[in-house]
């Protein structure tokens, strides 16, 4: 799977857009912008894990007969979109490295 600049820029401004980020560097209560970024990845990353367990929740429950078709198809979508969130920074901070990497001394 391929993510173009595009998406990951449209990725990150979600991300940006989310109330919890700047509540993130308030209550770490520093201006230390590794341990922001390094808190922010951690965050996506346990996001990403909690909407995955909620989609195979409700799948699970949709399967028994028990959910609703609609919070399925919202879960999973949920998921998706966390995902990719997570894809896209992963990505730029490969190449950021790969960048850098070429860089002379």
């Amino acid at each position: 799977m391929s993510i173009g600049t595009f998406d990951a820029v449209s990725a990150y401004g979600r991300v940006l857009s989310a109330s919890k980020l700047p509540k993130i560097a308030e209550a770490e209560g520093n201006s230390d912008t590794a341990g922001g970024f390094g808190s922010m990845v951690e965050k996506l990353v346990g996001e990403a894990a909690t909407n995955m367990r909620s989609a195979e929740t409700a799948s699970a429950k949709q399967v028994a007969g028990k959910g609703d078709l609609i919070d399925v198809v919202t879960a999973v979508g949920a998921a998706e979109t966390a995902l990719d969130t997570v894809v896209a920074v992963r990505d730029r901070m490969v190449n950021a490295y790969s960048e850098i990497m070429r860089m002379q001394i």
